[in-house]
């Protein structure tokens, strides 16, 4: 089947915060098999991605989404929304003015109302990376019968201080510099990769047409086609999405509302991640342990850091073939 944009309205909308949304349209996309007649999975798209999980030339995912894949569009229903104000859309009109107004718990809300409007009951699988697995936990506790599994890719249910620490950074760029969403990317490239992965891949070379290090002009290069696809206040969105970040916010300790979850919990964590960084998940793994709470923490080994779970498809389908 082939996919393209859809759109479904939510009317009534109260975010966390307090404001009342009239009406919210939320655009998603399809791929695989129609709904309602295969098992269906969910895949959360990360801080810049977008419904396109799966399309042969530009889903950010189908290194292990098509057919005969790891999630096979043969066997499954993808379904994957836009983050609200994302601007995937294009529509100016569905842009987020006031970005704090929502919390990745709301989106969550957004994404789980809008599937039992379509008359899903029940996910094999939720599935995100990065910020689209923060909402994946988030779901899983907010519709804890919706899912069967819950799967965080270089993730984690909060913002650490790490990230908190990151995402200002970032903040203070979109409100002040000259080319906001261009120097915000370069700086974020810093934390997506690591130190080994620039000198695999660049090894102190030269752009000769340009008189720069090639990391330079690939930094520069980032920072160009993000600013191009991404609206500032859409990217102020997703970055503000990413510091909220956090199960537990008034509703008790990890181990007080961990137990809600009734999904099987699957963490991958990258051994080089230099954001959502591993320790994060070890960590809560062991308290899952101690809860008797259903989970597995798996590792890819990658030089990529962050962005590993995008480049090591070979390893991402070795460690979850036995959940699909």
């Amino acid at each position: 089947m082939n996919s393209s944009l859809k759109y479904h309205s939510i009317e009534d909308f109260t975010t966390e915060t307090g404001v009342v949304y009239d009406e919210l349209e939320i655009s998603y996309e399809v791929f695989g098999q129609e709904l309602h007649t295969a098992p269906v999975v969910l895949v959360n798209h990360a801080l810049t991605g977008n419904s396109d999980v799966a399309s042969p030339h530009a889903g950010w995912w189908r290194g292990i989404i098509s057919d005969g894949n790891l999630i096979d569009t043969q066997k499954y229903t993808i379904v994957a929304f836009n983050i609200p104000g994302n601007g995937f859309d294009k529509k100016p009109d569905n842009l987020i003015s006031n970005y704090k107004d929502f919390t990745a718990r709301d989106v969550a809300k957004l994404f789980g109302t809008a599937l039992l409007d379509f008359g899903v009951q029940k996910l094999h699988a939720v599935i995100g990376g990065s910020l689209g697995g923060g909402i994946s936990w988030e779901m899983a506790v907010l519709f804890p019968d919706l899912a069967d599994n819950l799967i965080a890719v270089a993730s984690d249910w909060k913002a650490s201080d790490w990230i908190l620490a990151h995402n200002k950074v970032q903040e203070q760029i979109l409100l002040n510099s000259k080319k906001p969403v261009h120097d915000a990317r370069m700086m974020a490239m810093l934390f997506y990769r690591t130190a080994g992965s620039f000198k695999e891949k660049f090894n102190r070379t030269v752009n000769e047409n340009l008189g720069i290090p090639n990391v330079e002009s690939w930094l520069l290069h980032h920072g160009f086609q993000l600013e191009n696809r991404f609206h500032l206040q859409s990217y102020k969105m997703v970055n503000h999405l990413l510091s909220t970040l956090d199960i537990v916010r008034d509703r008790g300790t990890f181990k007080e509302v961990a137990p809600k979850i009734k999904a099987k919990i699957t963490q991958i964590g990258i051994d080089s991640d230099f954001f959502f960084v591993p320790e994060e998940n070890i960590e809560t793994k062991n308290i899952l342990d101690q809860l008797g709470i259903d989970s597995t923490y798996k590792e890819i080994s990658s030089i990529h850091g962050h962005d590993g779970f995008l480049v090591e498809d070979g390893q991402l389908k070795e460690l979850l073939k036995d959940i699909f």
